[in-house]
């Protein structure tokens, strides 16, 4: 089964380890697997929605148009790409 895209990362807080996603594809859910990657599509890592928050508040899914919270394990780079694994 092909990566599904879910959406492209526009902003990253380092200093909580926290990335904005813009889902403009695919919904995202806590517990699915996601992969990152830079902007020529070269892997950066897989990891496991833990949690997401919208308007400091938590959710279980997001929908095209949405922009999440999420934790994530590696700092990532605004540009950078979300898919579902």
């Amino acid at each position: 089964m092909a990566d599904a895209k879910v959406g492209k990362i526009c902003h990253y807080y380092n200093n909580i380890g926290v990335a904005v996603l813009e889902v403009t594809d695919n919904p995202i859910a806590v517990g699915d697997t996601i992969k990152i990657t830079d902007k020529n599509g070269e892997e950066k890592f897989t990891q496991t929605v833990e949690s997401m928050q919208m308007e400091h508040k938590n959710i279980n899914e997001a929908s095209k148009g949405d922009a999440v919270g999420i934790k994530v394990d590696q700092p990532v780079a605004e540009g950078d790409l979300t898919y579902r694994v």
